[in-house]
């Protein structure tokens, strides 16, 4: 199993290799090349995840096999959004685990530290946005509690999809 730790600057030219890699394997098919070129562009890249990485109350965690990164979560903490009841929420903003790592517990490993991260926060809901088409990762969801509770709309390029917005409760039971 992977090793979990927090990013470091160091990470983020490899860090960015695997954010676009697993998001165009997770949503390419479905989507136009241009579309996922100008949203890749516009979110991916070392620059753009080293600012990141030095993000306060941004968590940037990583699935490190033998230095070669194989997952991440980015978690923000105190993040509201209008569908979440929340003293005070975080949101789960990305989880990917790349796709020879899939099934073998990394993302739940990656959804377990998520939880303990949010909580040590001292945040009381943990939520997330996930494209309406995409099933797999919903049923992951619901199976660490997660309920649908809003809308919201996502802009992939130049198309305005819908994002189902799903949270859970992060505190611990008593």
């Amino acid at each position: 199993m992977p090793a979990l730790r927090l990013a470091l600057p160091g990470d983020a030219a490899s860090l960015a290799v695997l954010a676009e890699r697993t998001f165009r394997d997770a949503f390419g098919a479905r989507n136009s090349p241009e579309n996922m070129d100008l949203h890749c562009a516009k979110s991916f890249g070392p620059g753009i995840q080293l600012r990141e990485i030095g993000e306060r109350g941004l968590v940037t965690t990583l699935a490190d096999e033998a230095g070669r990164l194989v997952g991440f979560t980015q978690l923000r903490l105190a993040r509201p959004s209008p569908a979440v009841t929340a003293r005070k929420p975080a949101e789960l903003s990305r989880i990917y685990v790349a796709a020879e790592w899939q099934g073998r517990g990394v993302a739940r490993a990656l959804m377990d530290r998520a939880f303990a991260d949010a909580n040590r926060g001292g945040c009381d809901r943990l939520w997330l946005g996930v494209w309406e088409h995409n099933p797999k990762a919903m049923a992951f969801y619901v199976k660490f509690g997660f309920e649908i509770v809003g809308t919201q709309s996502f802009m992939l390029g130049r198309e305005r999809q819908r994002d189902l917005i799903m949270a859970v409760d992060v505190r611990p039971p008593g």
